[in-house]
């Protein structure tokens, strides 16, 4: 008998822990399941045994994927304020901010009124295919009414984007229609460009290339060298590159961009982290533009790889670097997924200029709300207006390649310190562009007036068929209207910058960001001080 017994045992053992195994693998989520001395343990954070606990035992139903969301965004909060748990719904949306594409069907849009308005219809998208036209009016979507106080931005970012190819029926008002329009539209790969603006400004004989990057994105490299080839074929010798507002993206990008101008073997950063090895990236030699003037223009919003650029440029000596002091963001974070669709943003590393600079501002673990409050700290001390009251976290001296004393901790401090020029603010003004009645008047405007509006091809002209408008009494009844009372005194005193505004906003309605930037840019401070700097 014992000499089938044993082996019979033995199988039935050996199933019945296959089957044992299968069992729990299931009812842990597949945790890792060790043997050690003579018991089998499982490997389990408390953190997994809570939830799980919570899940099999608690006296009612709970929604456990968005309990699970909850304690991994709790716990990441509580380290660096750049590492960051980001749920599925949310990881796509983030992820097209710095692809070169998203399938949707090609439109910008501002929400006025409870209404989702077209601003402008991508060329080449599929909006543009079926015949939508700037100035329409969203009222329904798949048959279903879309206007409404619910409507937000989000909803309809996550509405109007979709899978490649699938299809979305839109109805819209149009101004002379009889009756509302309908267009099915079958949503495509629509660009997201990080180079806004490109174009030439003229200064006592010279030709210079201005050029606006507003993220680094898996296209920003090739974008920038079709700019600049752009540029150098319409005559420019010397080339500003505006990061300003710039919060950054892939490292890789500004690495590719700050190689076009250095010579080789120079470095461009190194980043090193407890259980990141040591990189370096330097220069290959192979830049096209290692010899022409540079202006770099950064401001407080410039952050991450728009300071690793703007950092490489200054510690080379290759650059001039012009502006206010930028954000401080020099933290390295790798993105992990997870098997529901969800990721972690980690700080894995720190980077650091090539004079050994680490650029990042100072933090607590944990305390977001205190890292958030430094650019309110910034401009209570004066900061954005005198360079005097710029303090830095790290006294350590750091010297360029030609030996000039840099700082560090505390983002990148320029060569040439522009303040905010406030001589024309009044709190009329104040008021009326942070209850954004400027950007919502230049859309009500432009809607009144597109036929006549888009007969000029040029900024240039029409600016100057504004200027004769003299829109500013009808801006001051519109701001009226929404409550903001007429003072005359500072109407008057404000009323070139609101002209420059306003003109601006309505000019990029009909021309796009090729028109916006060159009329907003001509009496910006910044780059006024930069085209004095170029130009010598």
């Amino acid at each position: 008998m014992k000499k089938y017994l044993y082996p019979t045992l033995t199988v039935i053992g050996v199933a019945l822990g296959i089957v044992l195994g299968v069992a729990l693998s299931q009812q842990v989520n597949a945790q890792r399941i060790t043997y050690q001395n003579g018991q089998w343990h499982l490997e389990q954070s408390k953190v997994d045994r809570l939830l799980q606990l919570m899940e099999n035992a608690y006296v009612d139903e709970l929604n456990m994927d968005s309990l699970t969301d909850e304690v991994m965004t709790d716990m990441v909060k509580r380290l660096d304020p750049h590492s960051a748990y980001i749920p599925k719904e949310d990881l796509e949306m983030l992820n097209s901010e710095l692809a070169g594409s998203f399938s949707g069907i090609g439109v910008q849009f501002t929400i006025q009124q409870d209404t989702v308005r077209i601003v402008a219809v991508i060329p080449g998208g599929p909006s543009e295919g079926v015949g939508v036209l700037a100035g329409d009016k969203l009222i329904t979507v798949d048959d279903s009414t879309f206007v409404g106080k619910k409507i937000n931005n989000e909803k309809v970012m996550r509405t109007l984007r979709g899978e490649k190819g699938t299809q979305v029926k839109l109805g819209v008002l149009r101004a002379g229609a009889t009756e509302p329009l309908s267009f099915t539209i079958t949503r495509g790969d629509i660009p997201v460009n990080s180079v806004d603006a490109k174009f030439i400004i003229e200064s006592k004989g010279q030709k210079i290339g201005f050029i606006r990057v507003s993220k680094f994105s898996e296209t920003t490299y090739r974008e920038f060298l079709s700019a600049m080839a752009e540029l150098k074929g319409k005559g420019a010798t010397r080339y500003i590159i505006d990061l300003r507002e710039n919060s950054g993206g892939y490292m890789e990008m500004a690495i590719r961009m700050a190689n076009e101008f250095l010579c080789r073997g120079e470095m461009i950063v190194y980043s090193e982290g407890k259980a990141y090895p040591r990189y370096e990236a330097k220069a290959d030699g192979n830049g096209r533009f290692k010899e022409v003037p540079l202006v770099v223009l950064i401001d407080n919003f410039s952050a991450s790889a728009s300071e690793i650029f703007a950092g490489a440029m200054q510690d080379n000596d290759r650059a001039t670097i012009i502006g206010r002091r930028s954000f401080g963001k020099g933290l390295v974070q790798q993105q992990i997924a997870f098997d529901d669709g969800s990721a972690v943003r980690l700080t894995v590393a720190r980077y650091y200029t090539p004079a050994g600079r680490c650029i990042q501002k100072p933090y607590t673990l944990g305390d977001q709300e205190d890292y958030e409050n430094d650019f309110i700290e910034r401009f209570e001390n004066g900061e954005l207006y005198s360079a005097d009251s710029i303090h830095f976290a790290d006294t350590t001296t750091y010297r360029t390649k030609s030996g000039r004393i840099v700082r560090g901790g505390g983002g990148i401090m320029p060569d040439v310190f522009v303040g905010r020029d406030t001589t024309l603010n009044t709190p009329w003004y104040n008021i009326c562009v942070n209850k954004a009645y400027t950007y919502q008047f230049a859309y009500q405007y432009t809607d009144e007036h597109r036929k006549e509006l888009s007969k000029f091809k040029d900024w240039q002209s029409l600016e100057k068929y504004l200027l004769k408008q003299d829109i500013i009494p009808q801006f001051v009844a519109f701001a009226k209207a929404k409550g903001v009372e007429p003072n005359q005194a500072q109407i008057a005193k404000s009323r070139p910058l609101m002209t420059r505004l306003l003109n601006a906003y309505i000019v990029r309605n009909i021309l796009g960001d090729d028109g916006f930037f060159p009329l907003f840019e001509r009496d910006d401070e910044i780059t006024k001080k930069a085209i004095e700097v170029i130009s010598k």
